[in-house]
């Protein structure tokens, strides 16, 4: 009884997370004019300035400072903190770099496709085995790709990094095995000494928004807000969701992003992008599906006929 009043407060607190990254990209054209590698080093910045307060805040609740000691004492896990935050920031810079260059339909591409990498990721790293709908799943999102690929003559190489990055940074944060505020907080440490230092070189030559006073700055230091509320909402909705519901709920961020391109910035959609993105939503739906009673029966099915002798 008292997990099932768990499952409201975490569906909230996940839907909100995954709905403020949706509209991420309306935060992002707000400035537009600035360089996509200032607005990085700003979030990154910002975030630890963000999450500073909040391990002040908590640590008087929970041992946030000593878990953080912990982890710089263990080699593999502070190492695993250092290559995620270098590909959060990688992944951070992409999404922004892509927002402003008018390919948010690309980003929500993918943010779909992520899922599906992080079940390779499994698979050719910690040895996890692929259920038979997982396999028709990978392989229906990949003709997905290929269609793009082959007719417009491109690979979507924006729409697979940040599915590469942000799949090997949920390695990374598995591989830690840290809370998440410890984890946030960590991985904006590492990285806020270059931040800043940039930061104050593009002042020195008369070109930064540091300690400029204006609108574009107040919002710059709002990436802070905008970085870590959302990853604070998320996991503290993680803590009380399946992976099952939280599988159906990560679909609402790109799903947001992609109606965001096509009907408030006039991305174009063509019938290309539909045929490409119809497969990859039904790979993801197979993909959510496959762990359900009704589909292991019917794979449990399907195994033992083509394991039958033929006659």
């Amino acid at each position: 009884m008292e997990q099932m009043k768990k499952i409201p407060y975490g569906i909230v607190s996940a839907a909100g997370a995954y709905m403020l990254w949706g509209i991420l990209p309306i935060y992002w054209k707000l400035v537009s004019e600035v360089p996509a590698h200032e607005i990085l080093a700003h979030r990154i910045f910002w975030s630890f300035i963000f999450m500073l307060c909040v391990v002040i805040f908590v640590n008087r609740k929970k041992p946030i400072l000593t878990e953080m000691r912990q982890v710089i004492a263990e080699p593999k896990k502070l190492l695993a903190v250092t290559m995620g935050s270098m590909l959060i920031s990688l992944n951070w810079f992409l999404y922004i770099w892509a927002v402003n260059s008018d390919r948010v339909i690309e980003t929500s591409l993918g943010y779909y496709i992520n899922p599906l990498f992080s079940v390779l990721l499994a698979v050719i790293v910690l040895k996890e085995r692929l259920s038979y709908w997982q396999i028709i799943a990978v392989f229906l999102a990949m003709i997905g790709v290929l269609n793009m690929t082959v007719h417009f003559g491109a690979i979507p190489w924006v729409a697979l990094l940040l599915a590469v990055t942000f799949g090997l940074y949920g390695l990374c944060k598995k591989m830690a095995n840290i809370t998440a505020i410890t984890s946030i907080t960590l991985e904006t440490l590492v990285m806020t000494p270059f931040a800043f230092l940039y930061l104050v070189y593009v002042n020195v030559q008369g070109a930064g928004y540091l300690l400029d006073f204006s609108g574009t700055s107040g919002f710059l230091i709002g990436t802070g807000i905008v970085t870590a509320v959302p990853l604070l909402l998320f996991a503290h909705g993680a803590n009380k969701l399946s992976l099952t519901v939280l599988g159906f709920i990560q679909y609402l961020s790109p799903t947001i992003a992609l109606m965001l391109g096509i009907f408030l910035y006039h991305e174009p959609f063509t019938k290309i992008h539909l045929v490409s993105f119809g497969f990859i939503w039904v790979a993801l739906g197979l993909f959510s599906l496959s762990k359900t009673e009704l589909f292991m029966q019917i794979e449990s099915l399907v195994l033992r006929k083509l394991a039958a002798p033929s006659r």
